[in-house]
């Protein structure tokens, strides 16, 4: 809800006189307290050596994190200009428990703090197995690394596949030209060769077709037709296998094998962190600060730790959940 929607809400049951300015002041010292609190940034989070891991108990089972990103409107506080302001949404999965988010500001001081403190308090140690899928950005390459010496990083199969069907839709769209030696419905099918060798882990043989999709496209590369845009979606797609190349695992066998290869799970994470919020629906434009406040609120409550922060702050504030849910 809006801060004014809150405001009447607390109004209604309370007996007490807020607005919507009040509320939003409570909610930003409330984010502010719990970032004071938190721990300066650093550049190496895996301490000690092998042998002090191998007397570690054992561990449970993997971890599985996956991260990406998402966009809400944002508001220059002098200008008052709109544009776009990116987020970062990530969410950490136990093997045989409930999942955990975090969510940052692009531009934050302490992404890597937030990550790792949150995969401390579901019991990481540093012989434990974890599980990094992202969509490759360069950004959220960078946030995974030095956390964990038992980190496996991955490439999310759903960002390669996306970007293969839409290259896939456009050659249909493509009428027989003169200067090709490829029909569309030929390219169309090499397209399937593509994702089945990429599926298998095999990126030399997806570059070496993608390299000779592009080739009779080149003709066409600064122009704006249908045809410049699939070169250009080739192109763009080649650069992304070959820079992400070292985290594009046989999908098929850890699919097999049960293993994550998607990140769905985190879309569906973002949608309840930013969407719900942020975008859709709400037509706000947000501060970067005030944005970041929020979301530190909003992942606290799905996490369920924001009453164990209060109790920190108040040791005598005390919540019983049955009471609550009878008095809801």
């Amino acid at each position: 809800m809006s801060y004014g929607m809150t405001s009447d809400l607390l109004n209604d049951v309370l007996p007490m006189s807020s607005n919507s300015t009040t509320v939003h002041n409570h909610t930003q010292k409330i984010a502010q307290r719990l970032e004071n609190q938190m721990q300066d940034e650093a550049i190496m989070y895996i301490q000690g050596c092998e042998r002090e891991w191998a007397d570690l108990p054992m561990p449970d089972m993997p971890l599985t994190v996956g991260i990406d990103g998402g966009y809400i409107r944002e508001r220059d506080a002098k200008k008052r200009k709109a544009g776009m302001c990116e987020v970062i949404v990530g969410k950490s999965i136990p093997y045989d428990s409930k999942g955990k988010c975090f969510a940052y500001v692009s531009g934050d001081e302490r992404p890597k703090r937030r990550l790792y403190d949150l995969l401390k308090s579901q019991g990481l140690q540093n012989n434990q197995s974890i599980t990094f899928l992202s969509d490759g950005g360069e950004n959220v390459r960078n946030l995974q690394l030095h956390l964990s010496p038992q980190a496996e990083h991955l490439l999310d199969w759903f960002h390669i596949t996306m970007r293969i069907t839409v290259i896939r839709q456009m050659m249909k769209g493509l009428q027989p030209h003169t200067d090709m030696w490829f029909t569309p419905d030929e390219m169309h099918s090499q397209m399937e060769r593509v994702k089945w060798f990429l599926w298998h882990g095999n990126c030399y043989q997806a570059l070496r077709i993608l390299h000779m999709l592009r080739e009779p496209l080149e003709i066409f590369f600064d122009e704006k037709n249908k045809y410049g845009k699939t070169w250009k979606n080739v192109h763009e797609l080649i650069i992304y296998i070959e820079n992400n190349r070292p985290l594009i695992p046989n999908y098929g066998e850890r699919h097999r094998h049960g293993e994550r290869i998607s990140t769905g799970f985190i879309e569906s994470a973002v949608n309840q962190v930013i969407s719900k919020r942020f975008a859709k629906k709400q037509q706000m434009r947000w501060t970067r600060q005030g944005a970041h406040y929020l979301l530190q609120i909003r992942v606290k409550v799905i996490n369920e730790d924001l009453q164990a922060a209060f109790r920190d702050w108040y040791p005598d504030f005390k919540v019983d959940s049955k009471e609550v849910a009878n008095v809801a």
